[in-house]
Order: structure tokens, then C-alpha cells, then sequence
């Protein structure tokens, strides 16, 4: 097979591109804009954002000239003048999916609810979907994955977010034959359980990203998720709810994550983890039961063994999805998807501060609540609510601070398309 970088040359000679449609054009859409600009064969056809104006501003600092940037309303506007090879930029997201000539839609937008729809529109219209929204794909994938197959198409994770990273680290190492005792990320800050928007503003404005989005990160909600999407794609389990999250370099991996009666922290192998000290890195741990694989793997200086440690030390998030876009069109295949069968871990609700009847629940990295993980099997015994299920629920009992929500302690909005799909896929997956 080759290359994408020599198949993407080939597409391009032939007189071909692959049109992308996106939707969200905040700091990680606008990246994205940009590098496909540079990429042969790649282009940013269409983008969608509720404020319009970000839209125009991603092809502006992709250096699009301002004459080949058209903002439309219609779908019959999107289809003509995409067939002009102009960019297109709207507010309307269903254009996105709907428009003739787009390949691949990415969703970029980081809602549940939001990325639900995005999905299923895309995957009825039949067109890949990249799923930059893990929170979405934690919630639901196995039932979008399940209709994106009936519908022809791929549903994915992208290259670059953690899970992705971390999926093709262990594609490399299982497709060697090696054992992976565990795979997880690094984290470049303790969490912050008390993080909310307004402790976030300062920070957040400096570095030109939404309150609530570093809220997500702080608060430790997007790492839950992150490791939730890694467990579901290759079946591993947190060892105990929330993950160990010990402190430590690169060189401490394979002491860290040792059983216990071997001087680590596990319980078992088979895990998913964080650590505090390898960020932005991406990491497995791997071994063998072949003396011969030893001694070369000591030679190579990969460390004494009986486990080492595979890294990469940086994760460039959409700067790399349009290499999974690529994937989808050129060699129909996903970068990171669920595994078939029910999810293998789920990405639980825990009340950020005490709360009362009557309540609402605003959702991620806001006020209310932040995330934990834990199996799949736990959560559905305890009957625990998936955070991307939490937004805009009603708190019916008393809540403490610090206390797993479950579905008894809550009205939810059944009115929502990712509640519908959660139900479909319970029913039909489990």
C-alpha cells in the first residue's frame, strides 16, 4: 500500500481533491483549516459555526483569498458554488453534511448532543464522519459506528486527539505480536476538582480558548473522556474508577504501571491511565514472553524489562485530522473507532459542589459537575449517568459534592437526539 502522502500526491495529479466539510471553527477548527491548505489534495470545502464570523476568520488565517470565501444560506447556494471551488461558510451545520460534493465531514464542536446530530446527518447523507467529539463517541459510538456500517461509510476518532495517538501506538505494537499491558496519556497539570469558567477566564482568554473548554481540561472532565474513548477502541479498563493518575516521567513508566506484588500500582493488567509528567505525550506499555525478544529490545536500549515502554511525545490534535479524512476517502478505514459489542468503559457524573432539587445540570466543564471513569459493567450495575447524557437534567435528591449522580437522583431531557440514540443502542448493542 502506498503512502498517504504519495496517494494524496497521486489523487491530486489525477485532477482529483477531497472536499471536507467542517463543523466548528474554534482554535481547533481553524488549525485544521489551515493545514489542509498545505496538504495535497485536501480541501477545506465548507465550514459551519454558529457565529459566522470564526468561519470567515479559519480561511482568512489559512490565507484564502477574502473573493473565494462565500457565505451561504441554502443548500442549493452550497452546492453551486462549492462546484466553483469556492469555500463556503454558513451557520446552517445540516449544509455541511448535505452538500453534494463534500467526502468527509468533521465535527469539531465538542457538545454531545450537538455531535449526535452532526453524526447521524452525516452518516444518512452517506459521507464519512470524523469524530474530533469524543465526547459524542464515548456516549453513543458503537450505535453510530453500527450505522455508519450499514450505511457504507466510516465513522472514526481522528489522528492527533490522545485516543487516536494512542490507537496507532497499539496497532504498531499488536500488529508485532507484542503483549500491551496498558496504554494511557500524559496530563500537564493536576486536576482541579474546583474548576469552573470563571476560575478558567483568565487563562483561557490569554491563550484564546473558551472558559468552559479549559474548565473541560482542568477539571479533569476531557481526560475521563480521552481514556473512556482509548478503553472502548482496544477493550482496556481503568483499574479502579477514576485511574490511578500518578506522577511521573516517561523513564517511571514500566515501574508505575507493574502489578502490585511487582512494585507498581495495578491491580491487574489490561488498563487504561494517565499520568501526570508525560504531557503531551501518548504511551503503551508492552511485553514478552520470548527470551530472544528480551535481550534485543535490552540491546536497543528500550530498558531491563520484563515490560517497555512505547511513546510519543507529542499529539498535534486537528492538525493531524485531516489525515484521518484522507483515510476515510483513499483507503475507506478509520484512524479509532468503538469495538463491536457494548462500550468496555463508561464516562461517569460526580456533583462538583452540593446540589439540591430543582437543580440543573449546565454540563461539561461548567459549575455542576465533571467526570470520572469506570467500566462499562460497574456503571450499568450502579445505574450511573453518563455525563454526556447530564446536560440539562433536573437534580430530583439531594446531591453532595464529590458524590457519583446516578439515574435515580435525576430528571433527564429525553427530548434529546444523544438520549434517543443512547436508548437505540442499549436495545440493539447493550
Amino acid at each position: 500500500m502506498l503512502g498517504l502522502n504519495t496517494k494524496l500526491k497521486e489523487y491530486e495529479a489525477q485532477g482529483k481533491k477531497i472536499r471536507v466539510g467542517l463543523v466548528g471553527a474554534g482554535q481547533m477548527g481553524k488549525g485544521m483549516v489551515s493545514q489542509m491548505t498545505k496538504m495535497h489534495a485536501m480541501m477545506p470545502a465548507i465550514v459551519a459555526d454558529i457565529n459566522v464570523q470564526s468561519a470567515i476568520e479559519a480561511f482568512n488565517n489559512a490565507g484564502i483569498d477574502a473573493k473565494d470565501v462565500v457565505q451561504v444560506n441554502t443548500l442549493e447556494e452550497a452546492n453551486k458554488f462549492m462546484a466553483e471551488d469556492k469555500y463556503i461558510v454558513t451557520s446552517n451545520s445540516a449544509l455541511v453534511s448535505q452538500a453534494t460534493l463534500v467526502d468527509v465531514v468533521v465535527d469539531a464542536t465538542g457538545s454531545p448532543d450537538v455531535g449526535a446530530r452532526i453524526a447521524l446527518d452525516t452518516i444518512l447523507n452517506k459521507k464519512h464522519i470524523v469524530m474530533l467529539n469524543v465526547e459524542t463517541d464515548v456516549v453513543i459510538g458503537p450505535i453510530l459506528k453500527k450505522l455508519a456500517v450499514n450505511a457504507g461509510v466510516i465513522y472514526t476518532g481522528t489522528a492527533g486527539d490522545e485516543p487516536g495517538s494512542v490507537r496507532e501506538l497499539y496497532d504498531f505494537a499488536d500488529g508485532m505480536g507484542f503483549e500491551v499491558v496498558a496504554i494511557g496519556k500524559g496530563k500537564n497539570n493536576p486536576v482541579n476538582l474546583e474548576s469552573t469558567p470563571d476560575s478558567c477566564r483568565e487563562q483561557a482568554e490569554r491563550e484564546g480558548v473558551a472558559p468552559k473548554m479549559l474548565c473541560e481540561f482542568k477539571d479533569g472532565t476531557k481526560t475521563m473522556i480521552e481514556m473512556a474513548a482509548m478503553a472502548n477502541s482496544m477493550g482496556f479498563i481503568p483499574d479502579v474508577r477514576g485511574a490511578h493518575a500518578a506522577v511521573g516521567g516517561v523513564e517511571d513508566l514500566t515501574k508505575i504501571f507493574r502489578l502490585k506484588e511487582e512494585g507498581g500500582v495495578l491491580n491487574k493488567y489490561g488498563i487504561v491511565d494517565y499520568v501526570n509528567g508525560v504531557a503531551p505525550g501518548v504511551f503503551i506499555v508492552v511485553t514478552t514472553d520470548n527470551d530472544q525478544i528480551h535481550h534485543e529490545l535490552q540491546y536497543l536500549s528500550m530498558g531491563e524489562g520484563p515490560n517497555y515502554t512505547f511513546y510519543r511525545p507529542y499529539h498535534l490534535t486537528s492538525l493531524e485530522t485531516p489525515l484521518t479524512a484522507a483515510r476515510c476517502v483513499l483507503y475507506n478505514e478509520p484512524t479509532i473507532q468503538p469495538m463491536d459489542g457494548p462500550l468496555v468503559a463508561e464516562v461517569i457524573t460526580i456533583a462538583k459542589k452540593d446540589l439540591h432539587p430543582g437543580d440543573k445540570i449546565d454540563g461539561l466543564g461548567q459549575y455542576t459537575v465533571y467526570a470520572s471513569i469506570d467500566t462499562y459493567e460497574t456503571a450499568k450495575k450502579e445505574r450511573l449517568l453518563p455525563i454526556g447524557l447530564a446536560a440539562g437534567a433536573t437534580i430530583t435528591k439531594e446531591v453532595k459534592k464529590g458524590q457519583e449522580i446516578t439515574y435515580d437522583m435525576v430528571d433527564l431531557d429525553k427530548s434529546t437526539l444523544i438520549y434517543k440514540l443512547r436508548e437505540l443502542q442499549e436495545l440493539l448493542i447493550g
